[in-house]
């Protein structure tokens, strides 16, 4: 390795590591992602701490769920995170209001974070791991890195049994409050553990994809092939409108 090229491969690692950055905040949501799934549930515990009542909690947690979906649609904004924090928050209050247990409220969230650790987990003992499902359309390089880029497959994988590890160990702490903890010990050790192990989470999953090759960019193939398409159709026909010509010269000729 000469000095020259030194300084453009730190390049290409520091651009590897924007764009990894770019779209982990994308799929993830970012903080303000992070902000709508961690106000519906702590502005319900905090309620119920004070007041004790079940149905206040549950429409004030609703209610700031839909005023955070109605926000982004003024800021024309993506609302996918929103969305799954409604359906997730409504879930709950539909499920805390049939049972009459305000601990319930937090019970399909819980049951969402186990199924999810579980997916993690099986998705990538089977090989396709869930993180390069989520992960590869917005690398723009869909499938690709199950048979074309081991180097990323690999990584898929570590960052899979990351996310699936981190959060089984949530749910072997909630689980047990969910039995023996009263309603607001279960849901402020919720609110408290819902950030630190995303953060951890999403933190891995950025080493592991920093230091992997980089991604397949197919929709670009796809784009060069078609244009390449074009040029081939364009002199096939610019040969044949020449050989036809050439023709035309002979038979005047």
């Amino acid at each position: 390795m000469t000095s020259l090229d030194k300084p453009t491969e730190d390049t290409q690692a520091d651009d590897a590591r924007a764009v990894t950055e770019a779209a982990l905040f994308e799929a993830f949501g970012g903080v303000r992602g992070m902000v709508e799934t961690v106000l519906p549930g702590l502005l319900f515990v905090t309620i119920f701490t004070i007041n004790k009542d079940l149905h206040w909690s549950a429409i004030a947690a609703l209610a700031v769920s839909l005023l955070l979906v109605v926000v982004r649609l003024v800021m024309r904004d993506t609302v996918k995170h929103a969305f799954s924090g409604v359906f997730g928050v409504a879930f709950g209050v539909v499920f805390a209001m049939m049972t009459g247990n305000a601990k319930d409220f937090y019970l399909p969230g819980m049951l969402y974070t186990l199924g999810l650790a579980l997916a993690y987990i099986v998705t990538t003992l089977c090989g396709v791991p869930l993180l390069g499902l989520i992960l590869g359309p917005v690398f723009k390089e869909n499938l690709s890195w199950r048979t074309r880029n081991p180097g990323r497959k690999k990584a898929y994988a570590k960052a899979s049994w990351a996310w699936g590890l981190i959060l089984l160990a949530k749910c072997a702490i909630l689980f047990p409050l969910y039995w023996w903890a009263n309603t607001a010990q279960l849901g402020w050790v919720l609110v408290a553990l819902k950030i630190p192990p995303f953060l951890l989470a999403v933190w891995l999953t950025w080493v592991f994809l920093a230091k992997a090759p980089a991604p397949i960019d197919v929709f670009a193939e796809m784009e060069a092939e078609e244009q390449a398409e074009k040029e081939r159709a364009a002199a096939a026909a610019a040969a044949a409108g020449a050989e036809a010509s050439g023709g035309r010269h002979r038979r005047e000729a």
